[in-house]
């Protein structure tokens, strides 16, 4: 039960009858007239119990975006019900105009929208639908919260979804599908042309040469169908925030673009997340079907505060991909985890693939490497550059043992890794 503003109302009200005959016996007569007055609007309101709440499917919405999702409310009992139905949601799915006016007939049905601003990739839940239903008076409500419970999948923003198409030009012309043609050295002969300025002198064909009279290379087409792993690290690292989000939503979004270019130049790639234990894995999907399978993986997906267990992770690797493969990990370049996890064991991955690690810098490192003014900027810059220093040793280290590193802010990570990818393409090296 609730009361309404019109039950503080009509007790004010008392004032002018107590004013006109004061005396205890009026002000107990007008709360008593009050109370009468609350309990008979509470008997005829229609009760709330009567009414059953369904949810319509909701599609898989953006980070970012908006959508709707509609909830029925239909009325069983034999009394028409007026009042407030407010959808409720929890705080990460960004619900406004979740209160709705009701005004249903015995026996009907209606419809109610709620708007959806998610704030936070993975489940958004719906709690219920909490009804107060109004008496004829206006005086008090029968409150009841429905259970309704439903979820909407938020999924990974994909931000560098603007990189594509500069990313796909460069493919094809790499692939010799542009005016501009400048081959790989993939394995598979595609054409001779004249020799020009640059060209690699292996690729020169002498029999072609001497018939010709003139210089004439062979040209290749790139390799196809290579096997390109995207691994994903969800251990305690990758919780950092840098920015508006975590340093394993940067990642997502550098392995969408990664996923999506590797695909469309004929790749098959797969993805697993992994700490301790594989947290999500997408094999052997469709080239139609990567990128939705992908997000839809990446949606649930959040940081664990656990430290990865690299021996597992070359183990599951190794299980997986007996033949030469592209491995990326995206994983964060902290000096003390990967000293003492990664560099132990990342010659089991180096001398069957071609391993890149990539990894999400903040800015406001380097930005705080640059503070002079007080003591606290000094401490701090120096802080940051001992920082920077270990990230460049950890660097070098593993450029010694054959993993090819890519550190760059959230916003340049993504075209810098598929730039990487597209240079391994052109030097046969995928």
């Amino acid at each position: 039960m609730t009361l309404t503003g019109r039950a503080a109302l009509l007790v004010a009200l008392g004032a002018l009858p107590v004013a006109w005959a004061p005396g205890w016996g009026t002000v107990w007569g007008w709360l008593g007239l009050c109370v009468l007055g609350v309990l008979l609007d509470l008997l005829l309101a229609a009760s709330p119990r009567t009414l059953s709440v369904t949810r319509e499917p909701t599609s898989p919405v953006r980070l970012g975006e908006s959508c709707e999702t509609t909830f029925l409310l239909t009325n069983l009992g034999g009394r028409r019900l007026r009042g407030l139905a407010r959808d409720a949601w929890q705080p990460g799915a960004g619900a406004h105009g979740t209160r709705h006016r009701v005004d249903l007939p015995p026996g009907e049905r209606r419809r109610y929208a709620t708007g959806l601003t998610p704030t936070r990739r993975g489940d958004r839940l719906a709690v219920g639908v909490a009804v107060r239903s109004a008496g004829p008076l206006g005086l008090a409500c029968r409150q009841l919260t429905l259970p309704a419970p439903w979820r909407v999948r938020v999924l990974p923003p994909f931000h560098s979804r603007r990189h594509l198409p500069s990313k796909l030009a460069q493919l094809r012309e790499l692939e010799g599908r542009a005016a501009l043609h400048r081959r790989g050295q993939g394995t598979e002969f595609d054409s001779l042309r004249d020799y020009v300025d640059g060209d690699d002198v292996r690729s020169i064909d002498w029999r072609a040469t001497a018939r010709r009279q003139q210089v004439v290379v062979r040209t290749w087409r790139p390799e196809r169908d290579r096997r390109v792993l995207l691994l994903l690290d969800t251990s305690r690292t990758a919780a950092a925030r840098i920015g508006d989000g975590t340093r394993l939503d940067a990642a997502m979004d550098a392995a969408l673009l990664l996923a999506a270019l590797a695909t469309r130049a004929g790749d098959r790639v797969d993805l697993i997340a992994m700490d301790r234990r594989v947290r999500a894995r997408v094999e052997s999907a469709s080239r139609n079907e990567v990128l939705p399978r992908f997000v839809e993986a990446m949606a649930g997906l959040e940081p664990e505060l656990v430290e990865t267990d690299w021996s597992a992770v070359t183990g599951v690797v190794r299980s997986r991909f007996s033949q030469r493969a592209l491995v990326v990990l995206l994983s964060p370049l902290e000096a003390a985890p990967v000293e003492e996890g990664l560099l132990p064991v990342v010659t089991r991955l180096t001398s069957h693939h071609t391993v890149v690690l990539a990894s999400v810098a903040d800015p406001a490192v380097h930005t705080l490497a640059q503070g002079r003014g007080t003591a606290h900027a000094v401490y701090g810059a120096a802080a940051a550059a001992r920082a920077e220093l270990d990230r460049t040793a950890v660097t070098a280290e593993l450029g010694r043992l054959g993993v090819e590193v890519l550190d760059a802010p959230p916003d340049q990570l993504p075209p810098r890794l598929a730039d990487h990818y597209l240079a391994l393409k052109a030097a046969g090296r995928l």
